[in-house]
């Protein structure tokens, strides 16, 4: 934007001060007594006025436009680079993006720069004889040997590992017998995979369009993961359908322990039945078991929850612990915890100890409930594990097990929680 110079005004200025006879073409505007005062009154709004000109942007300048009109000629507007199209996410997972999943249970940056490679081995040997031990159930949590409740279809797909150069080569084939997701009568499905417990990083496969029967073949490198460290994660594979205008539905879902997988064969082939995705996700809890045969003592300790269901208006919960003991279908004893306000993940470290003699030890089973407390009306159950021989799963039935196996020693183990 360029101004007009004030000089070019003054010739009519100086016009209609010498010429005041000129009354009829002036109108009353103009008279004979005209002071500097209204002078320079008449003239300043027109010193002001401004006229666009286009001012070009210095040479080789990014994005010029030469139809738009800048707004300085200093500081000329360059208007903002299209978003690009969404891309493909990279297949390849590279080593810093890996993590480990530490003793209590917390995801750790792997920082390769400050270990030495004689550190780095102990800690993986060290994790690894931490997962041989079972004291952490991440891999027990998602060992699932039941059928699927309903038929969502199958997945094929197959894994290899390159001991050289520490990479696991996952290959996502293909799936079969699918439910139809869209009005036409198909579905456009494709694949996400994660390496649990790290659910940050995701990988997917391309789309399939309309489709019950997608044929994928396409490769995926996670790259940096020892051998170790590889054995304690969960592979994740979720089948999605592809929803242009609303949310992707969920088609079904495997997960599969890698401690599971011979990965000295070198054709690993499945194919596995997909899981339809759970609704009611309740949340998980940390607990540990200990029992003392020489003075009948059985110790349960609630240590933490996280991801619980929120049951209040503000999308928070006020959980607390609510314990009993049975023996049998016969309730015996019940404990509470202290309330944990406004938290989906709460840390209660929860003790509570209970008389129960060696030979009714496998009888005998505790039913851990969260509750959410509520001050007006009713508390409400969030979700419930039973421990005990005949467990509410296959993690809870494994944990009591392990109690009787290693007397006098705390096992600890994540569990999910059952909707009551």
């Amino acid at each position: 934007m360029s101004y007009i110079p004030s000089f070019s005004l003054f010739p009519f200025c100086l016009f209609l001060v010498y010429t005041p006879k000129i009354t009829p073409f002036c109108g009353p505007f103009v008279s004979s007594r005209i002071t500097p005062l209204m002078l320079y009154i008449f003239h300043f709004p027109f010193s002001l006025c401004r006229v666009h000109t286009p001012s070009l942007p210095p040479f080789g300048a990014p994005y010029y436009n030469p139809h738009h009109v800048y707004t300085s000629p200093r500081v000329p507007f360059y208007p903002p680079p299209h978003s690009p199209p969404r891309l493909t996410p990279r297949r390849t997972v590279p080593a810093y993006i890996v993590k480990t999943f530490s003793v209590d249970g917390f995801l750790q940056d792997d920082d390769r720069s400050h270990t030495s490679p004689g550190s780095e081995d102990n800690k993986s040997q060290n994790v690894m004889a931490f997962f041989q031990n079972r004291s952490l159930s991440l891999v027990d949590m998602y060992i699932d040997t039941s059928e699927p409740t309903e038929n969502v279809g199958q997945i094929q797909f197959s894994m290899e590992y390159n001991f050289n150069e520490m990479t696991l080569i996952l290959r996502i084939m293909q799936a079969k017998e699918l439910p139809a997701k869209d009005l036409s009568g198909t579905s456009d499905p494709y694949v996400r995979v994660t390496l649990l417990p790290d659910k940050k990083h995701k990988l997917e496969t391309k789309i399939k369009r309309r489709t019950l029967h997608p044929k994928w073949h396409e490769t995926f490198y996670f790259e940096g993961f020892p051998i170790q460290k590889l054995q304690s994660r969960v592979l994740h594979l979720h089948v999605f359908d592809y929803d242009r205008f609303s949310r992707d539905d969920s088609i079904g879902e495997v997960h599969i322990p890698l401690c599971q997988v011979d990965f000295s064969e070198k054709n690993n082939t499945f194919w596995k039945a997909l899981h339809p995705l759970e609704k009611n996700k309740c949340g998980e809890i940390l607990t540990s078991l200990m029992y003392q045969p020489s003075t009948s003592q059985l110790t349960l300790t609630v240590i933490k929850c996280r991801n619980l269901k929120a049951k209040d208006i503000n999308g928070k919960s006020d959980p607390y612990v609510k314990v009993w003991l049975y023996f049998g279908e016969k309730r015996i004893e019940k404990k509470k915890s202290e309330v944990q306000f406004c938290t989906l993940n709460p840390e209660f470290h929860f003790s509570v100890m209970f008389e129960v003699p060696w030979e009714r030890i496998r009888e005998c089973q505790l039913n851990v409930t969260i509750m959410d407390h509520d001050k007006v009306g009713r508390n409400e159950a969030i979700g419930k594990i039973m421990l005990g021989k005949a467990g509410s799963g296959t993690s809870e039935t494994k944990h009591w097990s392990d109690m009787i196996t290693k007397p006098r020693q705390t096992v600890v183990m994540w569990h999910r929680l059952k909707p009551e």
